[in-house]
C-alpha cells in the first residue's frame, strides 16, 4: 500500500522540486537536393515554462531509405548536437533555457539532386527541465 502511495505522489514531489517536462512534435520536411540544409518547424513548449533543460529525448521517422551521409542535428537557438539515430537522448542542452524552441536540421553533403528525396515523416522531442 505504501508503495502505491509513493507512485501516486512522485509526480507531485518532482513538480514541487521544480522539475518538469514538455513535449512537442511536427510533421517532417522533404529534402530534394544534396548540399542544402533544411530545418524542421520549431518544437516549443505549449505553455510558459521556466528553468533549464537537463535531458532531451528525440525521435524522428523517415519515409523510405536513409540517404548515405545523412547529417541530422538537433538545435536550440544557441547550440546544436548531431543525432546519430532515429531516436535517443542527449544532455547537450543542459543549462539552455527550457523555453527555448528546438528544431531538427537535415542535410546530405555533396551536390545535385537527391534520388529518392529524403522524406521526414515526423519530428518529436521530450524536454526535461529543472
Amino acid at each position: 500500500m505504501r508503495r502505491c502511495l509513493w507512485i501516486l505522489f512522485f509526480p507531485l514531489m518532482a513538480q514541487a522540486a521544480g522539475e518538469g517536462t514538455w513535449q512537442a512534435s511536427s510533421i517532417g520536411v522533404t529534402l530534394s537536393n544534396r548540399g542544402v540544409a533544411m530545418s524542421s518547424r520549431p518544437l516549443a513548449p505549449s505553455e510558459a515554462v521556466s528553468g533549464q533543460m537537463t535531458l532531451v529525448a528525440w525521435n524522428y521517422r523517415l519515409i523510405g531509405p536513409t540517404p548515405a551521409g545523412l547529417i541530422a542535428r538537433l538545435c536550440s537557438q544557441t547550440r546544436c548536437t548531431q543525432v546519430d539515430a532515429e531516436s535517443g537522448t542527449t544532455q547537450a542542452f543542459s543549462g539552455v533555457s527550457a523555453d527555448e524552441p528546438l528544431r531538427f536540421i537535415w542535410e546530405v553533403p555533396g551536390g545535385g539532386r537527391l534520388i529518392p528525396a529524403l522524406k521526414v515523416q515526423s519530428n518529436a522531442v521530450i524536454v526535461n527541465y529543472r
